[in-house]
This record gives structure tokens, C-alpha cells and sequence, in this order.
């Protein structure tokens, strides 16, 4: 096709981007309308007409995979651009060619409107989630879940995927500890209906069936859509679409261009007939997990109050039996114990990490994390105007957003017979009174066991219903609670529940968890210090 054709084909695109090479191909970065809403990026290009169909694919995979180059293909083959075109496009900016941070480093909504019904039947929206598992650890890792969490519950936001495409190479031969990684922090995210939209996308392939990849997949028993040839459904690509075309490699390229072309189809064609899986689910898994993950922290400190009290009570107990003839002959004999009290403890956060606190119970409901929340009411914990944390379930009103959490401590104090008569007994009923004061404590500890019981059991239930709606409960953030419920429900030698935890533990082999615990110590650590806080 004539240089002056393709110009004119692509002149209203050309003209708002900027000239990259002028080589054959000739390569073009666009320039498309972007705009910020909440901590996310949409790149758009074209008008959007509400008449047409959209699909929306969710991309997912290791650094070096060639994701940016495959978005940058899907955008060209919806454009419509042809080999002999001589012409490519990128939506997707080089990082060294960027002066700002690499925009790679966030989630990012692309949308091409305008070529609907001339090269597919449907407007493209394609979320990129890249990063997963890079070097800056697990904190960004959990970012990323939470701007995507916002972008699937925002009203400008995605409602439904009809994708969610595993980018990986043809040439890997087992799933790695990482990409297992990326695979189950992604999968984590929806519920168990949207299995069947998770598809292989396998870059760098020569056109072969990639036997070793698909086996790979299979392995590690990775969910994703099954064709009638019970293989993991995939679709293939080449990479070399802006590669220099000389006479010598015309030819190859060519070539390399009809297999991703032909991957553009059959993707396509699986779009076309793949049924829209709405995110309600997938909201409902997030704040699901949210909601866990702070009833969980709630309930370890809650917990760690239950046995410094416990602690306080045996100490008291024990100070009675040794010195009980001294006191009551003395009434001004002391006796010293670990008094448990609460205090407002300043925290060093930003805006959308403050922590959400109950001015009722004086309980931390949520911290660390409330990232969404303007103010208390509008906090993941609140359901139907309720905090689903403290222990008094409290009107959202009863909450405040700020600075400074609850911290248990002890403080070491003298108290004499009549100090721990007025504690143990002032709320104690008539005939309650009557009882020795040893049976009071031994009363108040026995309460104190039972809210206990009942806390875990909480907890355990919560990590049931999480299981139930998520297609991957295996998270790294789930492995934490585990941990500390099965420690706890060994603690009551409950047999049943503590197996149930350990097959749901046990669903990672324990190779992939010894490396991923390599990988983000981090975590490890927060495990260890959550032990060492409750013990």
C-alpha cells in the first residue's frame, strides 16, 4: 500500500501522536486522552458510543514477558493495521523513552473506541496490572489488588471482565515460584465465576502448539477456561511486529505477523462468545477479605487483652494465696501485679492509611489499611451503617478515621485487698458477691475463656465464607491468619478445625511457599510479630 495511502488512512491518529522511528516499519507512539479518576489512569482512544458492544480484558504476567507488546498489537489489530502498511503503533510508552516514573508501575485502563463493527465487533477495554512481584516488595504487590479493588467498586470504573489473560512466554517450561505468585494474587481477586474467562495468552511463539507452556500450566494446577481437547485455552502471539524490515527479514516477519494475527482472530472469536462475568462477586470476595483481614487484627488484639487480663487475674490469685492472712490483717499490705489498661498511641500514616477506631469499644477496627475511606462511615468495615469489627458492632457515627490507635499495655501496680475487692466485684450481682473472692476471679477468667472461644470461632467462619466466594483462598495474606488460628485452635485441641485449616493450608505445595516467604520477608516478619504479640 502506498506510503500516502496509509498516511491518509491513519492521518486523524498520526496527528495527535508523535513520530518514534521513521524506519520501515514506521512507528508512531499515541497520544491518548488521559485522565485520573481516584488513584487509577484511563488512556482512551476514540469516543465512546453507549449503542456498541465493549469487551474488557484484564492482563496479567511477569516482567519480560512482552505484555506491553501485546497490548500495543491488540491496539494495532483493532485499528485495523496490516503488514504491508508498513506502519505500527504504540499506546504503551518505552520506559527508557519516559522521563517520569515508568507508567508501568500502577494499574492502567486502556480503552480504543471509534472501530467497532470495521475491525471487531466490539470497542476494546484493556486494564494492565504489571509489577507483580518486582523488587519493591509486597507492599506494592498489595497496592496494586487495592487499585484494582477500586477500579472494579468505582461508579467510573469496571463493571464486568470478559478476559483475564495469563501473559506468558511459549518458551516456559514450568510456572515459577513467581509467576505462581502473580497467578494466585490475581486469581485471589474474583470469586469462583469467572473461571472459565481465564485464558493463556503465550507471547514469543512461533506458531507450534506450546506443549511444555500448556503442560506447565497444568502442573501447577493453575484455574483457566478447558477446551474439547481438555487443554488450558490459549492463543498465541509473535513479538516482532516494529522489528526493522530488510529484504533478509522481510519474509520471517511476515510470517511472524500472520501468527499473531491469527491469534488476534481466534481471540477474538473466544471474546465474541464468552458470557461477561459481572464483578459483583469479585467486590463481594474483596471486601470479604477486608473485612477479615480487620476483624482478624481487631480480634488478635482483642485476644492479646483477654490474656494479659488472664495474666493480671492469675498473678492476683496467686498473690492471695501467699499473702491472703497478711492482707486481711493489714489492710494497708500490698501486693504488685501487671495491670492491663489501654492508650492512644500516635501513628505515622498518611491520608488513606489513617486508622478507623471505635470511640465505644475503644477497639482499632481498622489498621492498618483504609484506603478507600474519605471518613469512618465510609470505611470497607461498615455494612449497613454498622461496624463489622468492634465488639459492639457500633453505629458507623460511634467511629472516627485518624492519627492514633488503641495499644494494650501493663503497667505494674500496688493494690491492696480492698483495690482488688472493689475490681472484681463491682459489677458483680448480689448473690454473685457472696461467693470468696477466689471464685469471683476464678468466674471472671472463666468469661474470659469464653470470649475467647467465641472470637476464634468468629474468625474461623470468616475464613470459611472467604473460601467459599474466592476462586483462590490461598493468598499470602490469608497464609497469616492461618497461621494464627491453627495455633490457637491447637491451643484448644480442636481437632476438626485445625485440620480444615491445614488442608487449606496445604493447597500450595510447600516448595512455592518456602520461596514466596524468601521473596517477601516482610510478610514472615509481620507473621512472626503477630505470634509474638499474642503470646
Amino acid at each position: 500500500m502506498a506510503t500516502s495511502n496509509v498516511s491518509f488512512k491513519y492521518k486523524d491518529i498520526i496527528s495527535k501522536g508523535s513520530q518514534i522511528s521513521s524506519g520501515s516499519p514506521a512507528v508512531y507512539q499515541l497520544r491518548p486522552k488521559e485522565e485520573k479518576f481516584g488513584n487509577l489512569t484511563r488512556k482512551t482512544v476514540g469516543e465512546k458510543n453507549l449503542n456498541k458492544k465493549n469487551k474488557t480484558i484484564l492482563l496479567v504476567g511477569e516482567t519480560g514477558t512482552g505484555k506491553s507488546t501485546l497490548i500495543n498489537a491488540l491496539v494495532n489489530y483493532t485499528m485495523g493495521v496490516k503488514f504491508d502498511e508498513n506502519i505500527w503503533f504504540e499506546i504503551v510508552e518505552d520506559e527508557k523513552r519516559s522521563q517520569s516514573e515508568s507508567q508501568t508501575s500502577d494499574v492502567i485502563v486502556y480503552e480504543i473506541f471509534g472501530f467497532e463493527d470495521k475491525t471487531l465487533p466490539f470497542s476494546l477495554t484493556i486494564i494492565d496490572t504489571p509489577g507483580y512481584g518486582d523488587t519493591r516488595g509486597i507492599e506494592r504487590d498489595v497496592n496494586i489488588s487495592q487499585r484494582l479493588f477500586d477500579l472494579f467498586r468505582s461508579e467510573d470504573g469496571v463493571h464486568e471482565i470478559d478476559a483475564v489473560g495469563l501473559v506468558l512466554k511459549a518458551s516456559v517450561n514450568r510456572v515459577s515460584d513467581r509467576l505462581m505468585y502473580i497467578f494466585d494474587s490475581v486469581t485471589s481477586l474474583f470469586g469462583k465465576d469467572i473461571e472459565k474467562n481465564i485464558i493463556a495468552l503465550i507471547t514469543n511463539s512461533n506458531g507450534i502448539t506450546p506443549e511444555n507452556a500448556l503442560e506447565a500450566l497444568r502442573a501447577a494446577n493453575i484455574k483457566c477456561a478447558i477446551d474439547e481437547e481438555d487443554q488450558p485455552v490459549h492463543f498465541l502471539f509473535d513479538n516482532c511486529q516494529k522489528e526493522e524490515r530488510t529484504k533478509k527479514t522481510k519474509l520471517p516477519l511476515g510470517n511472524a505477523w500472520r501468527v499473531t494475527e491469527t491469534g488476534m482472530e481466534e481471540f477474538t472469536d473466544f471474546l465474541e462468545k464468552s458470557k461477561p462475568q459481572k464483578l459483583k462477586t469479585t467486590v463481594e470476595v474483596l471486601n470479604s477479605r477486608i473485612r477479615i483481614t480487620a476483624c482478624i487484627h481487631n480480634l488478635q488484639e482483642r485476644i492479646q487483652l483477654i490474656e494479659l487480663k488472664q495474666n493480671e487475674i492469675q498473678q492476683t490469685k496467686e498473690a492471695l494465696k501467699k499473702h491472703e492472712q497478711e492482707m486481711k490483717r493489714n489492710e494497708k499490705f500490698t501486693t504488685e501485679v501487671d495491670e492491663v489498661y489501654k492508650e492512644k498511641e500516635k501513628i505515622n500514616a498518611q491520608w488513606d492509611t489513617k486508622a478507623v477506631t471505635c470511640n465505644i469499644c475503644e477497639e482499632n477496627c481498622h489498621h492498618p489499611g483504609c484506603t478507600w475511606a474519605w471518613d469512618a462511615s465510609w470505611c470497607e468495615v461498615m455494612k449497613g451503617g454498622r461496624c463489622t469489627s468492634c465488639t459492639g458492632g457500633c453505629p458507623a457515627s460511634d467511629h472516627v478515621k485518624e492519627n492514633w490507635r488503641y495499644v494494650n499495655k501493663t503497667r505494674k501496680v500496688q493494690k491492696t485487698l480492698k483495690d482488688v475487692k472493689q475490681k472484681y466485684e463491682k459489677n458483680k450481682a448480689e448473690c454473685e458477691k457472696e461467693m470468696s473472692l477466689m471464685e469471683n476471679l476464678q468466674t471472671e477468667m472463666e468469661e474470659l475463656k469464653a470470649e475467647k472461644i467465641k472470637l476464634l470461632d468468629e474468625a474461623y467462619q470468616h475464613v470459611l465464607t472467604l473460601e467459599q466466594k474466592a476462586l483462590n483462598v490461598n493468598s499470602m495474606s490469608t497464609h497469616v491468619h492461618l497461621d494464627f488460628l491453627i495455633e490457637k485452635m491447637k491451643e484448644r485441641k480442636d481437632r476438626v478445625k485445625v485440620q480444615k485449616l491445614e488442608e487449606m493450608k496445604r493447597q500450595r505445595d510447600e516448595g512455592t511457599r518456602a520461596a514466596l516467604r524468601n521473596m517477601f520477608g516482610k510478610l514472615t516478619a509481620f507473621g512472626k510479630a503477630v505470634k509474638d504479640a499474642v503470646m
